[in-house]
């Protein structure tokens, strides 16, 4: 099997929590991504939140704020859930099925964000197609929904 850091797209873009929503959208419009990773700084990129397309529908557009002045801090998603690496890529998957996660941070030993793992990189790069299918319906399942 391959590891987390085979499969990452390395270096993704990344914002920093003072950012603002229209910029980051700005920033995910240009890159053609749903995620941006939020960073502490952008030199020393520790991962401290990630905001998502669906993020920004639902707490900015949804709750009726300005884009152009809200923080992505007060937007983001601050649960995190992480791979490194190392990890062999089941790890990740597993972790993406559990939470129902369409992206995962892959991040170092000191929780700095080396790159990202989306369900794209998945159907992408992995060379099982059977396993490819079973992984990104796990993953797309509403909560308490598991695949037969």
């Amino acid at each position: 099997m391959e590891t987390c850091q085979e499969l990452m797209t390395a270096a993704p873009v990344c914002c920093v929590g003072t950012d603002k929503v229209y910029s980051v959208a700005q920033m995910m419009q240009n890159e053609d991504i749903g995620a941006v990773p939020v960073v502490d700084g952008h030199t020393t990129k520790i991962l401290v939140g990630i905001v998502t397309d669906r993020d920004l529908a639902v707490r900015v557009v949804g709750a009726s704020r300005d884009a152009t002045s809200t923080p992505v801090s007060e937007v983001m998603t601050q649960t995190l859930h992480v791979c490194h690496p190392d990890d062999d890529i089941s790890t990740a998957l597993e972790t993406m099925g559990k939470y129902q996660l369409r992206r995962i941070p892959v991040v170092d030993a000191n929780h700095q964000v080396m790159g990202i793992i989306s369900q794209a990189d998945i159907a992408l790069r992995l060379h099982d197609s059977g396993k490819v299918g079973e992984w990104v319906g796990e993953i797309s399942q509403p909560d308490g929904v598991s695949v037969n």
